[in-house]
Formats: structure tokens, sequence, C-alpha cells
């Protein structure tokens, strides 16, 4: 374990609380998962960064997905500083846009037509609001563990049983709002026939991520996505893919491309904006035709499709086009995943590592994790254990059991090397 300390770091997180809730500008950021005070970042460069006590970290968070050329990657740099001197916003098209919107088109067989926005959480909400005006309907179908930005409508959990309606997450969603989401175990097929047998009528859309990034990596099971497809199609249903995360992530085009499903709509971000913020709805044209102002669902903002954004978007997607770097990065992940498993073994530790493509989790059971539930019953104190000692070894995983981590195009053999090494010493000690 390293010598590392955090002094710096502390005193800029005493400063932080007296003017941000919580000393962070998104929770994920904080620490309170695995204790302590979040680390401040001053510089990044490749597969590292380096914190304001000067410590240097192998970046396994690729903050939260996007970053999947590493931090500061020339030939996208080059491209946002070529962008900067013709203004960063004008509130009115620029060709760039259409180019990036040619582009996501061009990637994904189902979209027709797409609309930049913002954010991923801008994209979901705009997406169910779509579905709702097209099918006049006003319920949606989420599942448990997947999280699809924080707009009202999405932030709810559970109720008591299977099928039934939510109960908000947080204070301030109107119980009104929850009153029209249904949540249902992920990778439950039978849970959502059943549902959708008895409520079709209600039901606008259904929205998943078709591999769970948010409570830590969770792949479907085979033909739930399937079996998902083939009933919303049955009863007019909008199925949304949620592709914040995995949308170029996994293949040029995103998960749906993997499992050979075509949703009606999609919701992308993270990547396409190259580090930038950005996100993205797009899908079948019938429905993309609604949106204002070609019809009648309104949805607007200043700074959609922003040239800065657009220009880092076009790069990142040009250079995962030439490059094809996905094969590689599964290879690395892959190696990552069994060096992993093997110090869990040699040193008694129960693991389970659900990997696909450049996402993992380690999550410290013994059992199969393939829903929220089995997630949950992970020895999240354990974790907290292994985040600090890898954190004080030089190596940054996402502060909490439940969050994916993820490999970049520029992690080398040598930065795998050295964290399976780091997790066996990491191990032996918990």
């Amino acid at each position: 374990m390293g010598n590392y300390k955090f002094n710096k770091s502390r005193a800029e997180y005493r400063t932080a609380i007296k003017y941000i809730p919580g000393g962070v500008n998104s929770p994920v950021r904080a620490f309170k998962a695995v204790g302590g005070t979040p680390i401040f970042i001053k510089k990044g460069v490749g597969s590292r960064f380096i914190d304001v006590d000067g410590n240097s970290y192998i970046d396994y968070v690729s903050s939260w997905g996007p970053l999947i050329y590493g931090h500061s990657y020339p030939p996208i740099d080059r491209h946002i500083k070529s962008a900067l001197p013709s203004g960063t916003s004008f509130g009115a098209p620029t060709v760039a846009e259409v180019e990036l919107a040619r582009m996501l088109v061009d990637a994904i067989p189902s979209v027709d037509m797409v609309r930049l926005v913002n954010s991923g959480t801008e994209a979901v909400m705009s997406a169910v609001r779509l579905a709702r005006a097209f099918t006049g309907r006003d319920s949606v179908v989420k599942f448990e563990g997947c999280y699809h930005g924080h707009s009202d409508g999405m932030l709810v959990k559970a109720g008591s049983g299977a099928a039934t309606l939510a109960v908000p997450t947080s204070p301030g969603v109107p119980k009104s709002y929850s009153d029209k989401t249904f949540v249902l175990p992920y990778n439950d097929a039978d849970a959502l026939i059943s549902l959708c047998r008895k409520r079709w009528r209600e039901i606008a859309c259904i929205i998943v991520e078709p591999i769970a990034g948010n409570m830590g990596v969770v792949l479907p099971r085979d033909g739930f996505l399937e079996e998902m497809r083939a009933i919303t199609k049955k009863y007019g249903i909008v199925l949304i893919f949620d592709e914040v995360i995995t949308g170029f992530r996994l293949c040029f085009g995103g998960a749906q491309n993997i499992f050979g499903i075509e949703p009606d709509l999609t919701t992308l971000g993270k990547i396409i904006g190259g580090g930038m913020p950005i996100g993205a709805y797009g899908g079948r044209r019938d429905i993309m035709k609604l949106v204002s102002p070609s019809g009648p669902v309104y949805q607007a903002g200043t700074l959609s499709g922003n040239p800065v954004a657009v220009a880092a978007g076009k790069a990142v997607l040009r250079c995962l086009k030439k490059d094809k770097p996905y094969k590689r990065m599964e290879r690395v992940t892959s190696y990552l995943r069994e060096g992993f498993l093997n110090a869990a073994r040699l040193s008694g530790v129960s693991l389970s590592v659900n990997a696909i493509g450049s996402m993992f989790t380690p999550f410290f059971t013994s059992g199969r994790v393939y829903d929220f539930s089995s997630a949950s019953r992970c020895d999240t104190k354990r974790y907290a254990k292994f985040f600090w000692g890898m954190l004080k070894s030089g190596f940054y995983l996402p502060p909490s059991q439940f969050e994916t981590a993820f490999v970049s195009a520029v992690h080398t053999e040598a930065d795998i090397d050295r964290t399976v090494n780091a997790c066996y010493e990491i191990f032996r000690k918990l």
C-alpha cells in the first residue's frame, strides 16, 4: 500500500461543504458509501489522473464511462480546441450538429432521427414524454436497480409487490408522479409479461438499461430482452433502451447492436460527447416526428448541440470507427476480471465479477448477481475496505459497490498487471 496522504483534499472538502450541498455537485462523487471524504482531482492524462495532493491513480471510473480514450486524448482535444475560437454557443443551428446527428443515425439501425440534448437525464425525460404522447397512455415501466436520471418520474423504487406501483425515493417527488410508474425486478420476464397482460392499456413505455450499469454491471438473462421486445410489440408499448452508459461503450452503436434487438427509442449520453456534456434521444421516424417543431411534443434547450460538445462527439466517434478498440478492451477487461477472481480464490475472499466488454464490477458475494436483490446481498463493508486499500495503492475504483468500473482504450497491459498485483495484496488483508 502506497504512502498516500490526502491533506489537501480534506482541506478542499472542508471548504466545499460550506458552499456546495455535501461538498460535491453529484452524489456519486461523494465517498459516503465507503466512508471518508472524496479526493479532489487536479489533472488527468491517459489512463491516470493526479489529485491535489500529488497522488497518482490508474483510473477505472473514466468519468463514469465517457472517457473511452482516457484523459486528455490528443485527437479529441484538438477538435475541442479548434471549435473554441468560433464560439461556444449560438442558440442557432450549426452544420456540425447535423453531422453528429447523421453519424448517430448511421451507427444505430433503430434510430431514424435524433434530437441532441445536454444530458442523459434530459434525454430520458424527453423520450418518456414522447412515448406518452405517441401512445396516448400515461404509465411507465422501469426495473429495480436501473437508473435513468433524476427526473421526478424516474426517482422511484418498487412498492410492496413485484408488479405494484412505485413509491418516491426522494423528497420533493409528488406521489402523483410515482403513481404512473411500475417497477419490476430486472431479469424477471414472467413479471413483465404478467403486468403487460393486465395493464397494457395504461402503459406508454418500458424503459430499461439493456445491460444494467447502475447496480454494478448486471447482464440480461437469455431471452429477457427478446421477451420484452415481443410483449411491447404485441400491446403497442414503446420500448426505450437507455444506452446512456452502454451506447458506443461496448461496440460501435450500442448494446442493441450486440443483442440484435431494435427498440423504438434510444437515449444516449456519455461517450457521444467525448467527455463534454451532451445527450441525445432518437428512434423511429413516426415517433420522432412528433417532437416540436415538426410535431406537438415540446422540448427545447439553448445549449443543445453546442459546437464544443459536438466537436468532441464527432472526434470520438470517428476515432472509435477507425481504431476499433473494442476487442482489445474486452481482452484487457477479461484479463483483469480473471486476475481479481484468482486473487480472491487464493485469499479465501468471496467474490463474483460481472463483466462485459470494457465494463466490470467486483461484487463481494459468493453468489451470482443477476438483479438488484442479489446485488443488495453483497458485503458492502468489505468492498469499502477493498476500495480504500486500492485507492491508497494508486487505483481509483467506484466509491460504491453498486457502480460500474470501466477500462479505457489507453489502459496498458502494465496498468492491468499493476492492478492485479495490488489486488492480491489487498485481498490478503481483507
